[in-house]
């Protein structure tokens, strides 16, 4: 398995490393005060990439963890994607300010569309990530607490129009349920943009899930709480990631 890129996924509530089910707020579960700690030990595994969600941020609509952000970018050399709360100007700053390599914006790209079209020339279209987080067909917004009237298909068609090329799918009925990933998802989307670099997000119950999503043709995939809750072997993942 060599084509698919691996991406632990950090959630972060009140300073801590956690797990939403479904993307509900009282279904939360702690696993660690330090999420820096969880990053290095992530790096030593041998990932390169992290993606951080700042989950208070999501729901607050403005960045609230930057600070477990500055000190995650600092203290490895992962090249890291955050998101949660990205909604203004400064919000992105405070972000890539922070060490962030890359950006998720989802909400954000729903509601004021003319604002991302400008962050996309002002960075480059490789610093951003679009958050497609979809529930009903329909993309989700604020936190997973409200879905917009946008359809998936056609709100991607917008974004590749306007250069995006990096898109992070979640299929909110499945997110950390180990239910297995949204693979017929995914494959629809490839299927009529095969340009993308879409991220499979949601579901990754263990390493075959992997290993289906990789056959599939899917290029990346983030996951999380297979990891945290012992589903997955990681002597046997990192001897993938070393071939």
């Amino acid at each position: 398995m060599n084509s698919i890129e691996l991406i632990p996924a950090i959630d972060i509530i009140n300073g801590q490393c956690v797990r939403l089910t479904k993307g509900d707020y009282q279904q939360k579960t702690v696993y660690s005060d330090s999420p820096a700690d969880i990053a290095k030990g992530f790096e030593q595994l041998g990932f390169k990439r992290l993606h951080v969600v700042d989950l208070d941020g999501a729901k607050s609509k403005h960045i609230v963890n930057v600070e477990v952000l500055r000190r995650i970018t600092s203290e490895t050399s992962l090249v890291v994607d955050f998101g949660g709360g990205i909604k203004t100007d400064e919000d992105i700053e405070k972000a890539f300010e922070a060490g962030a390599s890359m950006v998720t914006v989802g909400s954000i790209a729903v509601q004021q569309p003319e604002l991302c079209f400008k962050w996309l020339k002002q960075y480059g279209a490789e610093r951003i990530i679009l958050g497609a987080d979809v529930r009903h067909g329909k993309i989700s917004i604020n936190g997973w607490k409200e879905d917009s009237d946008e359809d998936l298909l056609p709100f991607l068609r917008k974004y590749i129009d306007a250069g995006i090329r990096n898109v992070l799918c979640t299929e909110i009925s499945k997110d950390g349920t180990l239910a297995g990933p949204a693979i017929d998802l995914y494959q629809r989307v490839m299927s009529v943009y095969p340009e993308l670099h879409l991220i499979a997000s949601g579901g990754v119950s263990g390493i075959d899930d992997i290993q289906a999503l990789n056959q599939a043709g899917i290029p990346a995939v983030v996951f999380g709480k297979a990891i945290y809750e012992g589903r997955i072997d990681l002597c046997k993942l990192k001897s993938i990631i070393d071939n």
